[in-house]
């Protein structure tokens, strides 16, 4: 039954695809990519990727749909057709395409337990997190002990994307495109959106501090707290106006969280050499090495996690200071 729910999954995704390539329309286009992201996440679900499907649903569907959509009033309603080099572009994909599937053809059937990688690194994984870190999240000990270097990159990947984009959009705009002077009132004269979310944002919130201290026995963890809990204080923007959301939290707190978390996470790491370890080992952060590797976790955990949203959120305000 799962298989047919997949392949049924897998069927719309295709044909949301292909829409998206279709419509010259920039709206139903952003709209039909923000089914895309939840077809996705459903489909990550499937696959028992939980915290993947958390952040796709997220940032996908929530964030990603709200930021294209404050892209989209800068530009054309409708895409300008394009034939030029249209042959070639056809080729490259279709190359491509011919290239991927060639190369399922030598990957091992999905669950199946004598693939390659579970008969070395998963079963060492499983075997030593509960020894090394104490934790019953096998994924959080990879991400945040054991590949920590992977994940501190990644962090700070997030940042330089939220400094370009800050950067990109702070440019002086034409007089046409002039910044707005007035204090928008957002949807605060709609009952419904008012009344839904009101409702809604409180729990949004609760349940990304949830996943951030949640991430060592359940799906979730930085990213994907950093991400929801964007997603509510952005509903939030919309709701009360910008002017409004700026006042509770202003740009500044917004572009310090984003470089915090960042730096944060780094100073675990410098701690773990001031206190006689390696850089990012947290073995060294207290007396028992399982409870200092506990604390290493939570701590570049909330790092992440106050980047990603701090991230999200300044390039959210980024679009909307734009007329």
């Amino acid at each position: 039954m799962i298989i047919v729910f997949a392949l049924f999954l897998l069927t719309l995704l295709v044909l949301t695809a292909v829409a998206i390539v279709r419509t010259e329309n920039l709206f139903v286009a952003v709209m039909l990519m923000a089914i895309f992201s939840l077809l996705m996440a459903a489909n990550f679900f499937i696959l028992d990727a939980a915290d993947v499907a958390l952040t796709e649903a997220a940032v996908g569907a929530g964030v990603t749909t709200v930021i294209f959509l404050g892209a989209l009033a800068l530009t054309a309603e409708h895409e300008r057709s394009r034939k030029v080099g249209r042959w070639l572009a056809l080729g490259v994909v279709s190359v491509t395409v011919l290239v991927l599937i060639y190369a399922t053809f030598d990957k091992p059937r999905l669950g199946d337990p004598d693939a390659p990688v579970h008969q070395h690194v998963a079963p060492w994984y499983l075997e030593k997190t509960p020894e090394l870190i104490g934790i019953p999240n096998v994924v959080t000990a990879v991400l945040g002990s054991f590949r920590g270097y992977d994940t501190l990159g990644e962090v700070f990947v997030v940042l330089a994307a939220c400094i370009g984009v800050l950067f990109i959009l702070s440019a002086a705009p034409p007089p046409e495109r002039a910044p707005r002077s007035v204090d928008d009132a957002g949807l605060r004269h709609h009952i419904v959106p008012q009344v839904v979310g009101r409702l809604l944002i409180p729990f949004i919130v609760l349940f990304g501090l949830y996943v951030q201290f949640h991430g060592e026995y359940g799906p979730g963890g930085g990213f994907q707290a950093g991400a929801i809990i964007a997603t509510g204080l952005i509903l939030h923007a919309l709701l009360e106006g910008e002017s409004a959301a700026l006042r509770s939290i202003p740009l500044a707190v917004l572009i310090g969280m984003a470089a915090g978390g960042a730096m944060l996470y780094g100073l675990v790491g410098v701690a773990g050499i001031a206190l006689g370890g390696n850089f990012l080992d947290y073995s060294v952060l207290a007396e028992n090495s399982v409870k200092g590797q506990q604390i290493g976790i939570l701590a570049i955990e909330a790092g992440v996690g106050i980047t990603v949203c701090g991230a999200l959120l300044a390039i959210f305000h980024a679009f909307a200071a734009r007329d």
